[in-house]
């Protein structure tokens, strides 16, 4: 794995917040991502760092995290050649320094002033999951077609492995440090069902989960390819399952029960 840091000098304290952005060739919508969240967070009074995971990327990913570097302090750019969104983020996560662990689309498909919420809720729990379909969630733009597969895909994760969580697969979660860096050291998937499988150890190991209903907004420019990736993630539903069963999760966090103390200003 190559790492490549760009843009963090003078950033010496712990970060109160990471954000862990996966992009696998996304140069044409992560520059935008990058200046927004870069000019919400310039006005925020806590501490952050910026780390983009580019995993097998063939586009000019990686350059454009360089070269905006000078424009977004405290922007790392971590550069591997194994795709997947779900060794992307656990790349990130663990290379991350933040007293909280935000995962984000490169498309930032809500605003960026819904951190904010975020940030609120997980004083509260261990792990915050964007959700559209939790109360106050809207969705603006996206297909019917798009949309029923997505529900059609709950019903067979909350029968397979996650119940009562009804979206999993939103790209925005918030995390507390302790958890992000125990679940992702345990967590195994690298497609698109990584999701899945973080918060089903997350409910193995008792940690606290809240949906949080969020504004998103539909880009048909998805990574996401229905069909071919939508039977991969079914096979890796039924993988979460065999792994545990043949033992191949810890029976528990490393941690003591959830509520382990305050996250740091």
């Amino acid at each position: 794995m190559e790492v490549l840091i760009a843009g963090s000098a003078g950033l010496e304290q712990t970060p109160r917040l990471s954000i862990v952005i996966p992009a696998f060739n996304e140069e044409h919508r992560l520059g935008p991502t990058l200046r927004r969240l870069r000019e919400y967070l310039a006005s925020q009074e806590y501490s952050w760092e910026m780390l983009v995971v580019s995993n097998g990327s063939t586009d000019d990913t990686a350059g454009l995290v360089v070269r905006s570097a000078a424009e977004v302090p405290h922007l790392q750019l971590i550069d591997i050649p194994e795709r997947g969104k779900g060794i992307a983020s656990r790349t990130g996560v663990l290379q991350s320094r933040g007293d909280i662990v935000f995962l984000c689309d490169a498309d930032l498909s809500m605003p960026p002033e819904s951190l904010a919420a975020f940030l609120e809720a997980i004083e509260r729990v261990d792990i915050v999951a964007g959700s559209r379909e939790a109360s106050g969630a809207r969705r603006f733009r996206e297909p019917w077609h798009r949309h029923f597969m997505g529900r059609v895909f709950n019903r067979l994760v909350q029968a397979i492995a996650v119940k009562g969580i009804e979206d999993t697969q939103c790209g925005f979660k918030a995390l507390r440090r302790e958890a992000a860096i125990d679940l992702f050291s345990e967590q195994r998937l690298n497609g698109f069902a990584f999701d899945v499988e973080l918060l089903y150890l997350a409910r193995k190991y008792g940690y606290r989960i809240e949906e949080l209903g969020i504004e998103w907004h539909f880009d048909d420019d998805s990574r996401v390819r229905p069909g071919i990736d939508t039977l991969g993630m079914v096979k890796e539903l039924v993988m979460i399952r065999v792994r545990d069963a043949f033992g191949m999760y810890r029976t528990r966090a490393t941690s003591a029960a959830p509520g382990r103390g305050d996250i740091g200003g």
